[in-house]
């Protein structure tokens, strides 16, 4: 169950996903937003392809609710 768990939170998420996550965002705006250092965390594979592991998404949208504690 633990390894479940692992499993989910390391989950590496392509950028298809990661749009459809925040609402239907386009391609050029997360492009624009790793360009000024504001999008979550990405990883890049040996292909050239990004993916953003589930739990780097999670907190970078939990740092961004607002009324978050400081």
């Amino acid at each position: 169950m633990v390894r479940d768990s692992r499993v989910k939170t390391g989950e590496l998420l392509t950028v298809r996903q990661v749009l459809d996550e925040l609402g239907g965002i386009s391609r050029r705006t997360f492009y624009r937003w790793r360009e000024l250092r504001i999008a979550p965390a990405c990883i890049r594979l040996p292909n050239g392809e990004l993916r953003v592991r589930r739990d780097v998404l999670n907190d970078w949208l939990e740092e961004r609710a607002e009324g978050a504690a400081s």
